[in-house]
Parts: structure tokens; C-alpha cells; sequence
């Protein structure tokens, strides 16, 4: 079941939300403890989560950048905050869509519908076991960590993660590089499959790019 994370403070609406997202064999999760919402976020991984703006402590917007920090999981901004204003705040802060209370369930479950159906196409990121790399913002997630990548550690990753074990050759991957790879020093890519490494490495994945001496690199990543 696909794990969605709800942030509401409003009982009553967190009982109805759950209620409904069960119906449709999501698995939905309520945020108790706001300071443990890093380490919530760690344990259960959701796929999509619902972030009110009226919450104790900190508002949404402030939870919304928080959560930002550390994953790309879509978010969808629900409140009684009608204002285009807060609207537009939410969405250029980063949010997949805002909707105003009171909303129909029947819309935001086709909403939400339709956004995991268009993930799991992997149109937006490609996963392989609990790594995930997001292509429309060119970023590196694993256990609830994210890395920037540049232009060419993200190609090359794009390549390696769309066929797992696979084993590619230099060619192969100076070419997802350059349309020309022809012109290209072979050390080029030995440095830039360096950087991709370390960034890995920086998120505690070591040794999953395996050089094949005279054959290329495949991505290993068990249980992938």
C-alpha cells in the first residue's frame, strides 16, 4: 500500500481523511509529535503528503520548507486560507496544488489519484530500491536525504538507474553525456563518474557503481 502522510491538527478531519484514503487501499499516517516530524518522515517514507497551513507552533509554510530540505515527496496544501495570495505562496513555495476548505473529498481523491498514478509511471523520478532520483529537479534522495546533482552526475545516474546490474560501456555513457562523445577525453568521464561516487558516498552508499575493466559500469544496489 502507498503511504501518505496527513498534517492536520483538526481531529475530526484527520479521522475523515483517513477514512477516505483507506477506502481507496492508500495507508494513511497522522503526524502526532510536530518536533519528530524529520524522523517521521524517515520512518515511514510517504509517497504524497497533506500539509495543512493553521497548525500549532509553526504554520504550513514553515513545515513545507522543512520537509523540502530533506525530500521532493509531492505535497498538497490544504486550508481555510482562501486568499489567491496564499494560494500562489504555497505553490511557487513548492507545493503540487492548494486546496480551500471546505473541498470536495471526491476532488481531492482524483487529485490524489491522478498524482501517484503519474509518479509510478516514473515520468517524474526514477527509483530503485529506497534511491531515488528525481528528474525534474535533478536531485539525489536516500533515507530521507537529498543531494543536488549537476547537470552530468544526473545523466549518467539517469542512465545507470534505468536498467539496474545492467553493465554499459564508456561509449555508451559518453554519448548520454555528449551528442558528440567522439571529441571527448576518455578521462572526462572518469572524472565525472568520480563525482557521481562521492555523492553517493555522501549519502552512505558506497561501492554501488562497479567498474567492469574493459567492459563499463553498471549501478549494483541490493535489493534493487
Amino acid at each position: 500500500m502507498i503511504d501518505i502522510l496527513i498534517i492536520e491538527d483538526n481531529e475530526q478531519l484527520q479521522k475523515y481523511l483517513c477514512d477516505c484514503l483507506r477506502t481507496f487501499d492508500y495507508m494513511p499516517h497522522v503526524l502526532v509529535d510536530y518536533d519528530d516530524l524529520l524522523n517521521t518522515l524517515n520512518r515511514i517514507k510517504p509517497k504524497l503528503i497533506l500539509l495543512d497551513i493553521n497548525l500549532p507552533k509553526f504554520d504550513g509554510f514553515y513545515y513545507l520548507k522543512q520537509i523540502q530540505k530533506i525530500t521532493s515527496v509531492p505535497i498538497i496544501m490544504i486550508s481555510a486560507r482562501n486568499d489567491e495570495s496564499e494560494q500562489i505562496r504555497g505553490i511557487e513555495g513548492g507545493a503540487y496544488d492548494y486546496i480551500t476548505k471546505p473541498f470536495s473529498i471526491g476532488v481531492l481523491m482524483a487529485k490524489i489519484n491522478a498524482l501517484l498514478s503519474h509518479n509510478t509511471s516514473n515520468d517524474e523520478y526514477l527509483q530503485v530500491g529506497d534511491l531515488i532520483l528525481s528528474k525534474t529537479c535533478m536531485t539525489l534522495e536516500f533515507n530521507a536525504k537529498i543531494l543536488k546533482l549537476s547537470k552530468n552526475e544526473y545523466k549518467i545516474l539517469n542512465l545507470l538507474l534505468e536498467r539496474p546490474s545492467h553493465c554499459f560501456s564508456r561509449d555508451e555513457i559518453l554519448e548520454a553525456l555528449w551528442d558528440d562523445a567522439s571529441f571527448v577525453d576518455d578521462n572526462t568521464l572518469t572524472v565525472n563518474m568520480t563525482r557521481v561516487k562521492k555523492k553517493l558516498n555522501q549519502l552512505g552508499l558506497k561501492q554501488v557503481i562497479l567498474t567492469k575493466r574493459g567492459m563499463g559500469y553498471a549501478f549494483v544496489m541490493e535489493n534493487s
